[in-house]
């Protein structure tokens, strides 16, 4: 079997994956900004590294998969660096800023549930490690790669380039961008004269009277910029060093080019060996995000209630649509592509559910040597290409290519015992393991059997609440419809009695 090979955007080139412990893997992702609800293009990179997550524990190897929320504000270099997200959201949806977090925390969990992605070893927050990240900036300053200006702290990007590229860790190592041109091309921001340099960015922030989320620290009450957080908390549940981080293609600058600076820094070493970057779900060839005004939200996606769609796509739909792309190519958004995606997705859960069903070891020599042949090779394709920087969709191709064959033998146009018993078992136990523990898809079937339970727990919910309401119990009653609203989940109660409810 051959080794496992990532694209490194770091070296720009695939590399044989070693990790630094035999036998044990870390990986950091940058998870969701809390306050809102995740859109399709969100989707991708949670699903893509999902798959990595599933394929690394296919391999035998022991992960600790950590991926933060951020529920601090997102830090803004592009032009709004006093703006708190979460604040400014509060304050429209009248709540209180924890209470916003905690409400797009739980939507967020819903959705990957949805998507059946498996929960990370360890979802650390922003707002509970504001002590790692002052610690952090502390040692920063006090190497002298950072200043205080009015209360706030910058990194010195200019004095970090020019010693770290004589140890060969320039700023803009990830990215590919040089410094200077960097510098030529910024724009004027606010509270730009706080900096030495338009090229220097925020580690901590100087709280204007109007901002609501705010700690103290040692430079006055401020809150911490966009890039520690991942910094501190990689560091903090993975070491000075771990194997790989993931993200977005759009992380790669200025998130990821400042997270190695200030890593590099404090730990003396790049923070991570293996950097793999999704990336983008486009829309007609433009990025989906708020600024172009052409995203849909997941729960939009689910229900079919957008302009832009023409039905609702169930959750399997558009993970397998992800996955039909490689994830370092860009994938176009199309109501056609996705009902396309809906059929093959059907086609292909049918053939493999059928595979389960009539192939069995029968220890005999193939009848078909050929077809047996074709057969062994198409199945033995997926690691291979698995390995090769995680080809989903050409193991999905191969996957198309056998589906035929099953259905032949099903329909009795191919005799059983074409295949040999040994190929038979290889195909029937490969199809299992790649499409429910690597790929993670499940049939419509299984699907709403869970689903299935989840309404059967939410109408014991609301069976309790109105007997409560029917005993005067307002306590508990109340307590089950705010605690059900935490978690995303509306109760809406009709005028004929009966209790409704929704997903927010």
């Amino acid at each position: 079997m051959s080794q496992l090979k990532v694209y490194n955007s770091l070296t720009r080139q695939k590399e044989v994956f070693e990790p630094l412990t035999p036998g044990h893997v870390g990986m950091y992702v940058c998870g969701p900004t809390v306050s809102g609800e995740s859109h399709l293009g969100h989707a991708r990179p949670f699903i893509t590294f999902d798959i990595v997550y599933r394929y690394l524990l296919h391999l035998g190897y022991k992960v600790r998969y950590v991926r933060n929320i951020t529920d601090a504000g997102h830090f803004e270099e592009e032009g709004r660096e006093a703006e708190d997200k979460i604040s400014k959201k509060a304050i429209l949806e009248m709540l209180e800023p924890m209470e916003l977090v905690q409400k797009y925390t739980n939507l967020f969990h819903w959705a990957m549930l949805q998507f059946n992605n498996i929960q990370p070893s360890i979802e650390p927050t922003a707002t509970g490690h504001i002590v790692e990240q002052i610690v952090m900036i502390e040692k920063i300053i006090a190497d002298g790669y950072a200043y205080v200006a009015n209360g706030s702290v910058y990194f010195d990007v200019a004095k970090y380039d020019e010693d770290f590229s004589k140890k060969g860790s320039p700023y803009g190592m990830l990215s590919g961008r040089i410094l200077e041109d960097m510098q030529e091309g910024s724009r004027e921001l606010d509270n730009q004269e706080e900096k030495r340099n338009k090229a220097d960015f925020a580690l901590w922030k100087n709280a204007p009277p109007e901002h609501i989320m705010r700690w103290q620290s040692p430079w006055g009450e401020g809150f911490p910029g966009w890039h520690i957080e991942c910094s501190a908390m990689s560091t903090k549940y993975l070491g000075k060093q771990f194997d790989i981080h993931g993200g977005g293609m759009d992380l790669q600058f200025p998130h990821h080019e400042c997270e190695i600076a200030q890593s590099t820094v404090c730990n003396h070493q790049t923070p991570a060996r293996y950097w793999l970057h999704n990336n983008m779900i486009t829309v007609n060839g433009k990025k989906m995000g708020k600024s172009y005004g052409n995203q849909i939200k997941l729960t939009e996606m689910f229900s079919g209630n957008h302009p832009q769609l023409e039905q609702a796509y169930h959750p399997m739909v558009i993970r397998f649509f992800i996955l039909q792309t490689h994830y370092r190519s860009t994938l176009d958004f199309g109501n056609e592509a996705l009902q396309a995606t809906e059929k093959g997705l059907r086609r292909l859960m049918d053939a493999f559910s059928v595979s389960q069903e009539i192939l069995t070891n029968n220890n005999q020599p193939a009848t078909d040597a050929a077809l047996d042949e074709k057969v062994r090779n198409l199945v033995q394709e997926f690691d291979e290409f698995m390995n090769d920087d995680i080809s989903t969709a050409k193991v999905l191709a191969n996957m198309f290519e056998l589906v035929p064959i099953i259905n032949s033998i099903k329909d009795k146009h191919i005799a059983a015992d074409a295949l040999s018993g040994n190929t038979q078992e290889l195909l029937k136990t490969q199809l299992k393991v790649y499409i429910e523990d690597v790929f993670g898809l499940k049939s419509e079937q299984d699907y709403n059997k869970d689903n299935g339970h989840l309404d059967g727990v939410l109408q014991l919910l609301i069976n309790i609440r109105k007997e409560a309401r029917d005993k005067k119990d307002f306590v508990t009653s109340d307590k089950i419809r705010k605690e059900l609203a935490a978690l995303g989940i509306q109760l809406k109660d009709d005028k004929d009695g009966s209790i409704s409810y929704s997903f927010n």
